[in-house]
Parts: C-alpha cells; structure tokens; sequence
C-alpha cells in the first residue's frame, strides 16, 4: 500500500493508510454500537409487558401489557394470587362442615317449633243470661239464650275465627238456629271470649211446655235442651273446625242471669244419654 499525505498546521506527516483506515473502522463502529443501544431501547420502550412463566404466557387482560394499573379501576380491582398459596387452602374446613350442619339443624327445630300448626282450643263457658217472653195467643214460649265460648290460640301466630255456628234442640226438635259470621281475631299464645246469642221458640212441637212454664205454683221451670255448637278457625294455609255438644239446663218461667260452668256441663253430658236426656221434658 502507499502512504499518505497528511498536513496539519504548517507540518506535514506521513501517516499509514492502513491505519488510517483502522481508525475510520473504529469511529464507525462505535457510532453503530451507539445507534444500536439507542434503538434498542426504543424497541424496549415499544415491546409490550408480558409475563413470561411459559411457552404459554399470555398478555395481562388487566394492563393490557403496559404493567400499569389504570387510576380509576384502583379500587376495582384485586390482586391476583396464586392458585398454590396457602391463603387460597381451605382452613378446618370439617370443623365450618360440622357447624353449617349443626345450625341448619338448629334453625330448622326452632322453626318447625315455632311454624307447627297446634289445635285451637274451644270451650263452652255455659249460658250467661236468658230473657223469658210469653205469646200467649199462640201459647208460645220466646227466649234469648246468650252462651259464651273460650277460644285458646296456643300457637305463636294469629288466628282467626270465621263463623261460630249454634242449634238448639228440645224433645229430638230444632228450636232455634244462630250463625255468626263476624270474623274475630285472636292474638298468638293469648285467650278471648265469644259471646253469641240464639233466639229459641217453643210452641207447636211441645204446647204443654207453655202451660208448665206458665204455671204460677211452680217456683222454678226448668227444662233441659241440647246445644250444639260448632267453631271454624282458620291459621296459616289451615282451616279447623270444632264442635262441641252440652246440656243445658234453664228456667223458661223468668229472666234469669247465671253461670254453668264447663265441669258441671261435661258431668251432666256423661251421666245422661242424649235419649233419656231428650225424653225427659220437664224437671
């Protein structure tokens, strides 16, 4: 190779070419190595964020591979944990079991206590008054028997009693019907009293009963009648019905106020036949 030529100043040197050449070569590749890094961290900055935990790894759906939360969905937003941590292991989980199964028994006990549908109980307090009148041209004998029914809820839930339905009977015969239709209302675990009135005539079908009735040397004029009583309740989705039946005696010559109670009726009931009871008509 030749030389080359070189001036610099007013001094002239002699430099190699083949040196000078190296030194171009030198400049070039470090300007490239410079250029290389620069856009190599272009390319950097341009790559998306991927997680690289295998050949299968996929972008992040919640970044969108930026590696960034966005601001607003800070609060949205839970962590994602690994399905091998031990915070993701189920803890005692025979002892939860166990008591998921013991309060489920427990609550179900306690309502089917509560909830269970007990029967009402009626009872018949007897006759309170009785109001006595007289057609004499008829010769019948008009009365209005007021009665009184104890009605129980033992249940821990309302109740209501839609219709308490009476008959009376003398001598096999109707003397008198009443139906009450007025819907009452009974508190849970609580008692009320149901006081109904039924009108009685007695003529036709027994017209020596107003000349017993009517006769002055009798002090007292009592006469036995059958009751028939019947009480419709109705709780929840249940409909019940109650019937009762009892003797009564009353004095069918004077207004009378007075109280039976319920062991004197279920006494007579069991010490007299409906027949010979029936077949008796006068005390």
């Amino acid at each position: 190779m030749g030389t080359r030529w070189s001036r610099s100043g007013s001094s002239l040197s002699l430099l190699p070419e083949r040196q000078c050449s190296g030194k171009r070569g030198e400049d070039k590749d470090s300007d490239n190595d410079s250029l290389d890094g620069l856009g190599r961290r272009e390319d950097i900055a341009q790559f998306p964020y991927v997680e690289f935990t295998g050949r299968d790894s996929i972008t992040c759906p919640t970044c969108q591979g930026t590696g960034r939360i966005p601001s607003g969905q800070v609060n949205e937003l839970v962590a994602l944990i690994p399905y091998s941590d031990q915070r993701l292991q189920p803890q005692r989980t025979k002892l939860y079991v166990v008591l998921s199964v013991v309060l489920c028994l427990l609550a179900s006990l306690l309502a089917a206590f509560f909830l269970f549908p007990r029967s009402v109980v009626v009872v018949d307090d007897g006759i309170r008054t009785v109001t006595v009148r007289f057609d004499h041209s008829n010769m019948k004998v008009l009365m209005n028997m007021t009665s009184t029914l104890n009605i129980s809820n033992p249940n821990f839930f309302s109740m209501m009693v839609e219709s308490v339905n009476c008959q009376v009977l003398y001598m096999n015969t109707v003397i008198g019907n009443q139906q009450l239709d007025n819907a009452t209302t009974i508190l849970p675990l609580s008692e009320r009293q149901v006081n109904y009135t039924v009108s009685v005539e007695i003529g036709s079908s027994a017209p020596y009963v107003y000349a017993f009735c009517t006769m002055p040397s009798i002090k007292v004029h009592n006469i036995v009648i059958f009751v028939q009583t019947s009480v419709k309740t109705s709780y929840m989705v249940r409909t019940s019905q109650n019937s009762l039946e009892a003797y009564r005696y009353i004095d069918c010559g004077s207004n009378t106020t007075y109280h039976q109670t319920a062991q004197l009726l279920r006494h007579l009931s069991s010490t007299h036949s409906p027949a010979t009871s029936l077949s008796a008509p006068l005390l």
